[in-house]
């Protein structure tokens, strides 16, 4: 048997260590007899421990072993019942989520039919604008033919020789007759502008509308996409600042504005485009009235001057020094109205360019000022003034055209009646002949 002294194996607690207990220090027990060296029995009296030790370690480990077993079942029962709250939360918070989308797709799905009915109006209505509009520049082509006949028929008792060349009521009635051709043109430029205008207002709304149903189509698929995604969908992945993208959007009440306000302006539209279609029907229903009776009115004066060539000369020549006065004083007229038109236009440029150059401002900026409002009255009054001045000239020149007309009938000789009537009878009312229909003044 070896001599050494049998030293029993220090105590090692594996559970304290998980626990993260500091291990007793066993190497001093007082309860614990500690050997004596060089005695003959100290192997059976090694260090050891005593019953109620072994009874109270085996009774601790079960202890805490019940107390951890305890724990664990109180943390898995609340786990159990904060995942049961959690799942039912989330899953009330998703359809709802799914709920308030497919009210959303509806509102969306509303609004984009409302706006597909709006464009397809304003469509429809630039097609029938673009019909009158052919039909506004056809009555214009129309309207030539009187006009070149009035003209003519001017141009050919111009000729006439002698006396007869005088300012008859035919004259007159040719006069009106022109001028009312002019006028019937000036209203059909104005009425054909306005149907343009209009059609590039409904192409303009209807380009509005088309974004914006547009914004409503890409909006419908995105939330139609986004309400079909569910927990076994495949292509959701993270995206954590997502939820801070909508800070930078507008709200509910902006959004509808913003349609409701375009729609708006499409209804006005749609109004205007009506009230101008009825007024381009009642235009060229008045102007082929207008030019009719006017034809027929020149035609009776016609046959009466034809009547009226066998009878007596007039005395026109103690007139002629005031014709000539007349002439060279509306000649002055013309150049001082020449001159006024000609000095409007550098104030006109100004005008107009500072007007574009403000019409350049961007965005918010593009104001309807004071300096607006200031500009477009200085144009209007400028555009006013020389529409006046143009006006007197042409009435000017009109009246220059009857005093050369009426000068040279005072120096034509009475004697020419033949060649008046064949100027009056053969050519005027045979070429009025060819005054065109009814039907191409209105424009068909």
């Amino acid at each position: 048997m070896s001599s050494e002294v049998l030293v029993s194996r220090p105590h090692y607690d594996s559970r304290a260590v998980a626990q993260g207990v500091q291990e007793r220090d066993l190497s001093v027990k007082p309860d614990v007899p500690q050997p004596s060296s060089g005695s003959a029995t100290a192997g059976y009296r090694s260090a050891k421990y005593g019953t109620a030790e072994w009874f109270s370690n085996y009774h601790s480990i079960l202890q805490q072993a019940g107390t951890e077993s305890h724990a664990a079942g109180s943390i898995q029962r609340e786990s159990k019942a904060l995942h049961q709250d959690t799942e039912a939360g989330t899953f009330k918070t998703q359809g709802e989520g799914t709920r308030l989308l497919g009210e959303r797709l509806h509102e969306i799905h509303s609004w984009k039919s409302e706006l597909q009915r709006y464009i397809e109006q304003l469509q429809a209505d630039t097609e029938s604008l673009l019909a009158l509009k052919t039909r506004l520049e056809k009555a214009l082509d129309a309207s030539e033919t009187p006009y070149a006949i009035s003209t003519d028929n001017l141009s050919c008792r111009a000729r006439r020789l002698g006396p007869d060349l005088v300012r008859d009521s035919v004259e007159e009635e040719l006069v009106k007759e022109v001028d009312l051709i002019r006028s019937v043109q000036a209203l059909l430029k104005r009425t054909t502008a306005q149907v343009v205008s209009q059609i590039k207002m409904n192409r303009e709304v209807k380009q509005t509308l088309e974004m914006d149903w547009s914004d409503k189509y890409q909006a419908y698929n995105f939330d139609d996409h986004s309400g079909r995604h569910s927990n076994m969908s495949t292509d959701t992945r993270h995206h954590p600042s997502s939820a801070t993208f909508q800070d930078q959007v507008c709200n509910c009440t902006s959004w509808t504005k913003c349609t409701q306000d375009n729609l708006n302006k499409a209804q006005q539209e749609e109004q205007t485009t009506h009230s101008l279609r009825l007024l381009v029907e009642q235009v060229l229903q008045d102007t082929t009235e207008d030019l009719e009776f006017q034809c027929s009115s020149v035609d009776r004066a016609f046959s009466r001057r034809v009547q009226e060539l066998i009878e007596a000369k007039t005395q026109m020549e103690t007139k002629l020094a005031q014709v000539l006065e007349q002439i060279g004083a509306q000649e002055r007229n013309i150049v001082l109205l020449q001159q006024a038109i000609h000095n409007k236009e550098a104030p006109l440029r100004v005008a107009q360019s500072r007007l574009y150059l403000r019409s350049l401002r961007p965005n918010m900026e593009l104001c309807r000022d004071q300096p607006q409002f200031s500009l477009e009255g200085e144009v209007r009054q400028i555009d006013a003034t020389v529409a006046a001045l143009q006006q007197q000239l042409s009435e000017a020149r009109r009246s220059l055209s009857h005093l050369e007309e009426s000068r040279i009938t005072l120096e034509k000789d009475i004697n020419c009646k033949t060649h008046s009537l064949f100027i009056e009878r053969d050519k005027c009312m045979t070429h009025r002949k060819r005054y065109p229909a009814a039907s191409k003044l209105l424009g068909y």
